[in-house]
Protein backbone atom coordinates (compact mmCIF):
# COMPACT_ATOMS: atom_id res chain seq x y z
CA UNK A 1 0.00 0.00 0.00
CA UNK A 2 2.68 1.98 0.63
CA UNK A 3 4.53 1.81 -2.54
CA UNK A 4 1.35 3.27 -4.73
CA UNK A 5 1.53 6.04 -2.44
CA UNK A 6 5.08 6.83 -2.43
CA UNK A 7 4.72 6.28 -6.32
CA UNK A 8 1.90 8.55 -6.90
CA UNK A 9 3.90 11.09 -4.84
CA UNK A 10 7.00 10.45 -6.90
CA UNK A 11 5.22 11.38 -9.93
CA UNK A 12 3.62 14.07 -8.58
CA UNK A 13 6.77 15.26 -7.72
CA UNK A 14 7.94 14.37 -11.21
CA UNK A 15 5.24 16.98 -12.87
CA UNK A 16 5.08 19.97 -10.95
CA UNK A 17 8.92 20.29 -9.87
CA UNK A 18 10.50 20.84 -12.89
CA UNK A 19 13.31 22.83 -11.41
CA UNK A 20 14.21 26.04 -12.51
CA UNK A 21 14.51 26.44 -16.29
CA UNK A 22 18.20 26.29 -17.43
CA UNK A 23 20.10 29.17 -17.51
CA UNK A 24 20.08 31.38 -20.78
CA UNK A 25 23.70 31.97 -21.88
CA UNK A 26 24.87 34.59 -21.41
CA UNK A 27 27.32 36.82 -23.91
CA UNK A 28 29.95 40.02 -23.63
CA UNK A 29 29.52 42.71 -26.00
CA UNK A 30 30.90 46.00 -27.09
CA UNK A 31 28.77 48.36 -28.76
CA UNK A 32 30.23 50.94 -30.53
CA UNK A 33 29.43 54.01 -33.05
CA UNK A 34 29.60 57.58 -33.18
CA UNK A 35 27.55 59.96 -31.21
CA UNK A 36 24.28 60.34 -32.47
CA UNK A 37 24.13 57.17 -33.99
CA UNK A 38 21.16 55.69 -31.47
CA UNK A 39 23.46 53.24 -29.47
CA UNK A 40 21.72 54.26 -26.22
CA UNK A 41 18.11 54.61 -27.61
CA UNK A 42 18.31 51.32 -29.22
CA UNK A 43 19.53 49.86 -26.56
CA UNK A 44 17.29 51.58 -23.97
CA UNK A 45 14.02 50.61 -26.20
CA UNK A 46 15.50 46.48 -26.37
CA UNK A 47 15.25 46.44 -22.55
CA UNK A 48 12.07 47.88 -22.68
CA UNK A 49 13.26 51.24 -21.11
CA UNK A 50 11.97 54.92 -22.43
CA UNK A 51 14.91 56.06 -24.60
CA UNK A 52 12.62 59.61 -24.69
CA UNK A 53 15.32 61.45 -22.13
CA UNK A 54 18.27 59.38 -23.26
CA UNK A 55 21.51 61.44 -23.01
CA UNK A 56 24.82 61.28 -24.72
CA UNK A 57 26.91 58.53 -23.53
CA UNK A 58 30.77 59.72 -21.76
CA UNK A 59 32.44 56.87 -21.20
CA UNK A 60 30.70 53.54 -21.09
CA UNK A 61 27.74 52.06 -19.70
CA UNK A 62 26.66 48.54 -19.23
CA UNK A 63 23.40 47.04 -19.90
CA UNK A 64 21.81 43.39 -19.63
CA UNK A 65 19.72 42.92 -22.30
CA UNK A 66 17.75 39.87 -22.03
CA UNK A 67 16.29 37.82 -25.45
CA UNK A 68 14.54 34.48 -24.64
CA UNK A 69 17.75 32.24 -25.67
CA UNK A 70 20.72 34.75 -24.50
CA UNK A 71 21.44 37.90 -22.37
CA UNK A 72 23.53 40.23 -23.78
CA UNK A 73 25.84 42.12 -21.25
CA UNK A 74 26.32 44.98 -23.84
CA UNK A 75 28.92 47.38 -22.85
CA UNK A 76 27.97 50.39 -24.74
CA UNK A 77 31.00 52.72 -25.74
CA UNK A 78 30.37 56.85 -25.75
CA UNK A 79 31.45 58.01 -29.72
CA UNK A 80 32.30 61.57 -29.50
CA UNK A 81 35.94 62.01 -30.80
CA UNK A 82 37.59 62.72 -27.45
CA UNK A 83 36.14 58.82 -26.30
CA UNK A 84 36.90 57.17 -29.04
CA UNK A 85 40.49 57.09 -29.25
CA UNK A 86 40.35 54.67 -25.84
CA UNK A 87 37.36 52.49 -27.53
CA UNK A 88 40.20 49.56 -27.52
CA UNK A 89 40.92 49.87 -24.05
CA UNK A 90 37.40 48.26 -23.37
CA UNK A 91 37.24 45.69 -26.18
CA UNK A 92 38.97 42.67 -23.85
CA UNK A 93 36.68 39.76 -23.31
CA UNK A 94 34.18 40.73 -26.08
CA UNK A 95 32.61 38.17 -27.79
CA UNK A 96 30.78 40.07 -30.69
CA UNK A 97 30.27 43.71 -31.33
CA UNK A 98 27.21 45.52 -32.20
CA UNK A 99 28.14 48.98 -34.47
CA UNK A 100 25.80 51.36 -35.06
CA UNK A 101 25.76 54.08 -37.96
CA UNK A 102 23.46 57.13 -38.47
CA UNK A 103 22.51 56.25 -41.87
CA UNK A 104 20.79 59.77 -42.73
CA UNK A 105 24.59 61.28 -41.11
CA UNK A 106 26.06 63.77 -42.86
CA UNK A 107 29.37 62.32 -45.39
CA UNK A 108 31.89 63.51 -43.02
CA UNK A 109 30.12 61.45 -40.14
CA UNK A 110 29.52 58.79 -42.22
CA UNK A 111 33.14 58.73 -43.39
CA UNK A 112 34.54 58.74 -39.79
CA UNK A 113 32.19 56.07 -38.77
CA UNK A 114 33.53 53.85 -41.61
CA UNK A 115 36.72 54.40 -40.65
CA UNK A 116 36.04 53.61 -36.78
CA UNK A 117 34.44 50.62 -38.34
CA UNK A 118 37.51 49.52 -40.69
CA UNK A 119 39.91 49.80 -37.41
CA UNK A 120 37.41 48.06 -35.09
CA UNK A 121 36.85 45.19 -37.84
CA UNK A 122 41.09 44.97 -38.08
CA UNK A 123 41.64 45.31 -34.26
CA UNK A 124 43.04 42.19 -32.89
CA UNK A 125 40.91 41.93 -30.09
CA UNK A 126 37.90 41.79 -32.49
CA UNK A 127 38.98 40.74 -36.07
CA UNK A 128 37.92 37.05 -34.98
CA UNK A 129 34.35 37.83 -33.97
CA UNK A 130 30.58 38.27 -35.30
CA UNK A 131 30.20 41.70 -35.74
CA UNK A 132 26.02 43.14 -36.12
CA UNK A 133 26.06 46.15 -38.02
CA UNK A 134 22.92 48.39 -37.89
CA UNK A 135 22.18 51.03 -40.16
CA UNK A 136 20.00 53.10 -37.82
CA UNK A 137 17.60 56.15 -38.52
CA UNK A 138 16.00 54.55 -41.56
CA UNK A 139 12.92 56.04 -40.43
CA UNK A 140 14.12 59.52 -41.70
CA UNK A 141 14.21 60.92 -45.26
CA UNK A 142 17.94 61.26 -46.16
CA UNK A 143 18.64 57.93 -44.64
CA UNK A 144 20.47 55.77 -47.34
CA UNK A 145 19.72 52.01 -47.86
CA UNK A 146 21.44 49.32 -47.10
CA UNK A 147 23.13 48.46 -50.34
CA UNK A 148 24.46 52.39 -50.62
CA UNK A 149 26.10 51.65 -46.96
CA UNK A 150 27.34 48.10 -47.95
CA UNK A 151 29.05 49.97 -50.32
CA UNK A 152 30.25 52.73 -49.25
CA UNK A 153 31.66 51.14 -46.24
CA UNK A 154 33.23 48.71 -48.43
CA UNK A 155 32.07 45.62 -46.06
CA UNK A 156 32.41 42.80 -49.25
CA UNK A 157 36.59 43.23 -49.41
CA UNK A 158 36.99 43.80 -45.81
CA UNK A 159 35.25 41.54 -43.66
CA UNK A 160 34.77 38.76 -46.30
CA UNK A 161 35.55 35.49 -44.62
CA UNK A 162 34.22 37.24 -41.21
CA UNK A 163 30.81 37.22 -39.74
CA UNK A 164 29.22 39.75 -39.72
CA UNK A 165 25.03 41.22 -40.23
CA UNK A 166 24.37 44.56 -41.38
CA UNK A 167 20.65 45.17 -40.92
CA UNK A 168 18.78 48.46 -41.12
CA UNK A 169 16.86 50.41 -38.22
CA UNK A 170 15.10 52.37 -36.18
CA UNK A 171 13.31 52.71 -33.11
CA UNK A 172 10.06 52.71 -34.70
CA UNK A 173 10.58 49.41 -35.91
CA UNK A 174 11.69 46.58 -32.92
CA UNK A 175 10.79 43.47 -35.12
CA UNK A 176 13.45 44.25 -37.41
CA UNK A 177 15.61 45.45 -34.66
CA UNK A 178 15.04 42.15 -32.23
CA UNK A 179 15.42 40.23 -35.46
CA UNK A 180 18.47 41.48 -35.77
CA UNK A 181 19.74 40.56 -32.77
CA UNK A 182 18.46 37.10 -33.12
CA UNK A 183 20.37 36.63 -36.00
CA UNK A 184 23.53 38.03 -33.73
CA UNK A 185 22.59 35.40 -31.09
CA UNK A 186 23.04 32.84 -33.69
CA UNK A 187 26.56 33.69 -34.82
CA UNK A 188 27.53 33.71 -30.98
CA UNK A 189 26.35 29.77 -30.06
CA UNK A 190 27.91 28.91 -33.37
CA UNK A 191 31.38 31.00 -32.13
CA UNK A 192 30.40 28.72 -29.20
CA UNK A 193 29.91 25.36 -30.35
CA UNK A 194 33.24 25.90 -32.37
CA UNK A 195 35.40 26.61 -29.60
CA UNK A 196 33.63 23.75 -27.68
CA UNK A 197 34.96 21.09 -30.53
CA UNK A 198 38.32 22.77 -30.58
Amino acid sequence: MLGSHHDKLMCFRALCCKGPPPARPEYDLVCIGLTGSGKTSLLSKLCSESPENVGSTTGFSIKAVPFQNAILNVKELGGANNIRKYWSRYYQGSQGVIFVLDSASSEDDLETARNELHSALQHPQLCTLPFLILANHQDKPAARSVQEIKKYFELEPLARGKRWILQPCSLDDMDVLKDSFSQLISLLEEKDHEAMRM
